[in-house]
């Protein structure tokens, strides 16, 4: 499939390095300027210093010929050079050292610019790997549903999933909030990276299922209520009717997967008596991965599907088909530490507007999707 860069990413790119590039010119010119003056000053210190030492020694030459003070003068004579030669030192250090806080300030400039331009190009990269390989997580939704060849707009893992914890998971206690195994989303991970079709192995611990599902809408590259809307979904989590009008605008894909997520989350929230999971729980665990800034994405979650191995994966295409998938899974990663639970508190400063307005899609759900028909269990 094509991999080239969208028309948006060719403009985004060019508009970034080139405005990168001014400022480093900037930054150049200007510590340029700031080493130079200080130079001059330096050498003009020095220039004075050097007409001082030697207005004195000639006012004081004719003393030198005496020899009842030719001894006291030389030794004033050697104190003068002593001095000088101490001002000569200082001067030049402080050149040195003002020097090295210019060069310094240009490679600050340069390192801000090459950190940004590594985000952007891992953007850019992300594009593109949604177009030409088979991964699953860190893809657009809408290119990994477009890929799929179907006619439901709902990326096929997320579906699975929320089949699996609907038919027997909901009683787990702090679904959505619990601590998965790092050993087990990992092998999933790599899993689903390598089919996107495969069903989700029996016996699998829900609680590690509900983390999957976040740590996939955590990979994406842009979270499902869209940067755009940001401020509008918070600004409308006290109005059902201002609400449902908001997600209209953002596009099908994205609409189509908040609805079946939120569905899955109300059917949560019904058993809380057991789960301990009401509708405020969840959303305070589910608004970080489903509305954030730009540059606010939870990046903790980047372990679990940015360095998974396809060789992994591949292993479970090759093994004996009479053996169960879990089986298969249980023979990988040997090398990961299976006490290690996911981090799954992204780090962020609590956004209260964001958890009001999941809350609002949770507690709301079938008054605000009415137009959705995809959940056929909700």
């Amino acid at each position: 499939m094509p991999s080239v860069i969208s028309p948006q990413w060719q403009e985004k790119a060019s508009g970034f390095f080139q405005s990168s590039g001014v400022k480093l010119k900037e930054a150049g010119q200007s510590a340029g300027s700031f080493v130079g003056e200080v130079a001059k000053d330096a050498k003009g210190n020095v220039g004075e210093v050097a007409e001082k030492v030697g207005s004195v020694v000639k006012s004081r030459w004719s003393l030198l010929q005496q020899p009842s003070t030719r001894h006291a003068m030389q030794e004033r004579f050697i104190s003068a050079a002593a001095t000088t030669s101490f001002f000569l030192r200082k001067g030049f250090l402080e050149t040195k050292d003002k020097v090295a806080v210019g060069k310094t300030k240009v490679e600050e400039v340069a390192k801000k610019t090459a950190q940004k331009s590594k985000t952007l190009l891992t953007d850019i990269e992300r594009w593109q790997k949604g177009v030409a390989s088979t991964d699953v997580f860190g893809v657009p939704i809408d290119i990994l549903v477009q890929r799929q060849q179907s006619t439901r707009s709902v990326p096929y893992i997320m579906v699975r999933c929320a089949d699996y914890l609907v038919l027997s998971g909901l009683n787990s206690p702090e679904l959505f909030k619990a601590e998965g195994e790092k050993k087990v989303i990992h092998q999933l991970v790599s899993f689903y990276n390598q089919d996107q079709n495969a069903p989700i192995p029996e016996g699998v611990n829900p609680v590690d299922i509900a983390a999957l599902m976040k740590c996939y809408l955590a990979s994406l590259p842009e979270p499902l209520t869209t940067f755009e809307l940001y401020n509008e979904i918070r600004g409308a989590r006290s109005s059902i009717h201002a609400m449902k009008n908001t997600l209209k605008k953002i596009p099908t894909v994205n609409y189509m997967t908040l609805e079946l997520i939120t569905a899955l989350l109300l059917r949560v929230s019904q058993k809380s008596l057991v789960n301990k999971m009401d509708a405020r729980t969840l959303a305070t665990e589910m608004a970080p991965i489903l509305i954030w800034q730009r540059g606010q994405s939870p990046h903790l979650y980047d372990q679990f599907w940015n360095h998974s191995a396809k060789t992994s994966s591949k292993k479970y295409m090759d093994s004996n088909s009479n053996s169960s998938a879990w089986e298969m899974l249980e023979d990988e990663g040997e090398n990961v530490d299976a006490s290690s639970p996911i981090p799954l508190d992204d780090g962020l400063p609590i956004d209260l507007g964001a958890i009001d307005a999941i809350q609002c899609l949770i507690e709301h759900h079938n008054a605000i999707f009415t137009d959705a028909n995809e959940t056929v269990w909700r």
